[in-house]
């Protein structure tokens, strides 16, 4: 079984204008000759466009993560997550989903309690985005929150490719929020900091915190990949592939050339991301 637990999807009408403007950010920030010729999206990003993805790449469920980029957003994001979720139960429980909720928000409190009430997996932050620390306090009561409900976070974790600086989620900043927040289930994507890795081996390595392995085959040398995996335990560790910006195949090409041992293998691809989201029962 094979669980990508780090994709995007939007509504079909704004999908469209979501990659061209997710796009111009990453041409924007990294230059207009980035990757020439190449398509940047790999897919785009609705339901039928990340299950036509998934066919291809061999992964039998995804998690989707929607982003409140403001705090008007939050209901109607949330609302296509159930809806996307109810399609994913109805389809063999193909896709999950994570709802959205933005730190500054007057309502950021009953946000995450309907998150929890209307059954969806966990909850997405992308601190970038919603430019907001993510040790601060206005994150910090959030994620103290979410633990009180059992709702797992995925937070978008070192640089953004498409965003400028300054970087809102170091792995220094990360480290303070353990130490001020308990019993929170948190999973750092990006390997724990996208272009920060070196901090992330200095850093994160060893505490609970939680990596995907979203967006990093193209610029994580293998050997430090392996040593962050080893050093961190891969019962840790969650493939995801940031799909539509990244290929799950090309993702999982990438793992299969690292010599993890069949129970690695299994832990990062389904059976850690089976346990977050509550359905051991079915594992593999």
């Amino acid at each position: 079984m094979i669980i990508d637990f780090h994709t995007h999807v939007f509504p079909d009408k704004l999908a469209p204008h979501a990659v061209e403007a997710l796009v111009q950010g990453i041409y924007t920030q990294q230059g207009a000759d980035y990757r020439t010729g190449e398509t940047l999206n790999v897919c785009m990003p609705t339901v039928a466009g990340l299950t036509a993805l998934m066919q291809r790449a061999g992964v039998d469920r995804s998690v989707m993560l929607s982003v409140a980029t403001n705090a008007h957003q939050q209901t109607a994001v949330n609302r296509f997550a159930y809806t996307g979720a109810q399609y994913g139960k109805a389809h063999g429980n193909v896709l999950y989903a994570f709802g959205a909720v933005h730190p500054q928000a007057e309502d950021w409190a009953e946000q995450l309690d309907t998150i929890a009430k209307i059954g969806l997996s966990g909850v997405k932050l992308h601190p970038q985005f919603q430019e907001t620390y993510f040790d601060s306090p206005e994150m910090i009561r959030l994620l103290c929150r979410a633990a009180s409900l059992v709702l797992p976070v995925v937070f978008h974790a070192g640089e953004d490719i498409g965003l400028p600086p300054p970087t809102r989620t170091t792995p220094q900043r990360v480290l303070n929020v353990l130490e001020k927040t308990d019993g929170c289930t948190l999973i750092a994507a990006h390997l724990g900091g996208w272009e920060m890795w070196a901090d992330v081996e200095r850093y994160l390595v060893g505490t609970p915190v939680y990596f995907d392995t979203a967006f990093i085959s193209r610029f994580v040398p293998p050997e430090q990949c392996m040593r962050i995996i080893r050093a961190h335990g891969s019962e840790k560790i969650l493939f995801g592939s940031d799909a539509p910006w990244e290929d799950p195949a090309d993702t999982l090409r990438y793992l299969r050339r690292l010599p993890l041992t069949e129970d690695e293998w299994a832990n990062i691809t389904h059976r850690n991301a089976l346990r977050l989201l509550k359905e051991e029962q079915y594992d593999i």
